[in-house]
């Protein structure tokens, strides 16, 4: 089972939260689609996801989102996704 614990800080300190779970391994050819359900469920835009993101969640079970990781303005610092399932 998929669970990604994500987390939308400003501060060090957490606004908003939610785990997203989701039947079946990680296929990391779909985790823009992950990246998409959640932010939408955290009614937040969703940010460009580059190789690096999908490296470091790989091999360090999290990945930070800063504000140069979006598009549009964010009203927090950042958006980070951490593996549930440890």
């Amino acid at each position: 089972m998929v669970r990604i614990w994500a987390k939308v800080m400003k501060k060090d300190k957490i606004l908003n939260q939610y785990v997203f779970e989701k039947d079946g391994e990680i296929d990391y050819s779909e985790f823009f689609d992950y990246l998409k359900d959640i932010c939408e469920h955290l009614d937040i835009a969703t940010p460009v996801l580059i190789k690096t993101h999908l490296f470091n969640y790989a091999k360090y079970n999290n990945v930070r989102f800063r504000a140069s990781d979006f598009v549009e303005p964010i009203p927090f610092d950042k958006l980070v996704l951490e593996n549930a399932n440890l």
